[in-house]
């Protein structure tokens, strides 16, 4: 009997798995452009490394749409190559959507690497550094502005702000009003570009809009805030229950008031979750 050598099957099943659909992953870099094989029938998912602010595509012969950190792919038309944008909270991923293609030769995912651990929010310890007390009374309180939240989601309260060493750092709290877990991380922070509000914003300084009146907020589009470190007390909220963090941003110098923010969290059970801050 001709028997088969079992490292020679081990060898064969890798090579062909290798030859088959691929999973790549790819450092983002905002000068690279990443080519991605599509096949028709097919999703391909562009996982990034934090939550997608918005993407664009050059043409309609592709389906793209996202969710959270992934976006997804699918070609309509079999002769068709574009560009795709991605945005996030760190900057642009450039991709080259080439022609669907055969299934074999598909990238069925492009990942990014997950991103270094935030680091602690804590003050260094020296002798030019304030005390905790002197500045939790130099924390500016947040007001709310409009009615109160709806019940039954999961709501953020920003409670105050503390501009300290170039930064400014934001203290909320997260409500979970739901029956389900929620579990939260820190959030994707954007200013709205040219806001506009049935009323004057600069009244409104240091409130946070509540979720009625921040529907009425019109703008020209958003421009990511560049986050330095965040923290969370207990990312898991059980239902009833709440937490609180700590997202400390940098705010861009030519940046003039009002100052209007969108703090994005993951959506919970019962649909989006943000707070609308006007500085």
């Amino acid at each position: 009997m001709n028997k088969t050598c079992p490292f020679l099957l081990a060898v064969v099943a890798l090579s062909s798995r290798a030859w088959g659909q691929k999973v790549e992953v790819q450092k983002p870099d905002r000068d690279q452009i990443v080519h991605v094989e599509t096949a028709l029938n097919h999703l391909t998912v562009l996982e990034m490394s934090e939550p997608v602010i918005t993407v664009a595509v050059g043409s309609s012969a592709f389906k793209v749409e996202w969710r959270e950190n992934k976006v997804f792919v699918e070609p309509t038309d079999a002769n068709v190559a574009t560009n795709l944008f991605v945005w996030t909270a760190s900057g642009r991923s450039n991709y080259e959507l080439d022609a669907a293609g055969a299934v074999p030769q598909m990238d069925f995912a492009v990942d990014q690497p997950a991103v270094d651990p935030p680091a602690s929010l804590k003050v260094p310890a020296n002798s030019t550094d304030p005390s905790p007390a002197d500045l939790l009374l130099r924390a500016t309180p947040i007001r709310l502005y409009g009615a109160e939240f709806e019940k039954n989601r999961v709501a953020v309260y920003v409670t105050d702000l503390l501009v300290h060493g170039g930064e400014t750092f934001i203290r909320y709290t997260i409500r979970n009003g739901t029956k389900r877990a929620y579990l939260a991380r820190d959030p994707q922070v954007v200013a709205l570009v040219a806001p506009r509000y049935r009323e004057s914003l600069y009244p409104l300084a240091n409130s946070q809009l509540s979720r009625e009146a921040a529907s009425r907020l019109k703008a020209s589009g958003e421009t990511p805030v560049e986050t330095a470190k965040g923290e969370i007390r207990s990312p898991r909220i059980e239902p009833g229950q709440e937490t609180t963090g700590i997202i400390a941003i940098r705010l861009p110098l030519a940046q003039t008031p009002p100052t209007v923010l969108r703090l994005i969290f993951l959506a919970g059970p019962e649909g989006s979750v943000s707070a609308t801050l006007v500085l």
